[in-house]
């Protein structure tokens, strides 16, 4: 069944940003892990995405350079959902020189509560990300399956 951007926004948040996140390693198999993921436009690009964020140096850093695209699956009982689409990274290991450097603990703050996050102490979350080098992680919703 094809689903509609309303319904993903939907299951993510009765998922409370839930997800597995998968992609190919360079030998053909399927990388997968659990991410707190959300819907929000990609700050660059414009266009609607899964974001979710992720620490730097991750194995799974690695592989979204490399392949360039991911699925990223939120379920709910027996209902589900997967988007698919092309990956863009935004970070301190991979900066866009269409955003600006300064913005990257406001735009971690926007993916985090996309995915449902709350924080008691900003300022601690972002001395946090800033010392894990985290990153954004966009999944443009290019197609979206599902039974939903």
């Amino acid at each position: 069944m094809t689903a509609d951007l309303d319904q993903l926004r939907a299951l993510t948040q009765e998922e409370n940003g839930l997800a597995t996140v998968a992609t190919t390693r360079a030998d053909g198999t399927v990388h997968a892990s659990v991410v707190n993921a959300g819907v929000l436009d990609d700050p660059v690009t414009g266009k609607p995405s899964v974001g979710f964020v992720a620490i730097g140096g991750a194995h799974k850093l690695a592989l979204l350079r490399r392949t360039g695209h991911a699925t990223v699956t939120f379920r709910r009982g027996w209902r589900w959902l997967s988007v698919t689409g092309q990956v863009h990274l935004i970070g301190p290991d991979d900066p866009d020189p269409a955003f600006p450097t300064d913005g990257l603990p406001t735009l971690l703050r926007e993916v985090f509560r996309a995915a449902t996050g709350t924080h008691d102490n900003w300022a601690e979350y972002d001395r946090v990300m800033a010392a894990e080098r985290r990153a954004a992680v966009f999944v443009t919703v290019g197609k979206i399956i599902g039974n939903g």
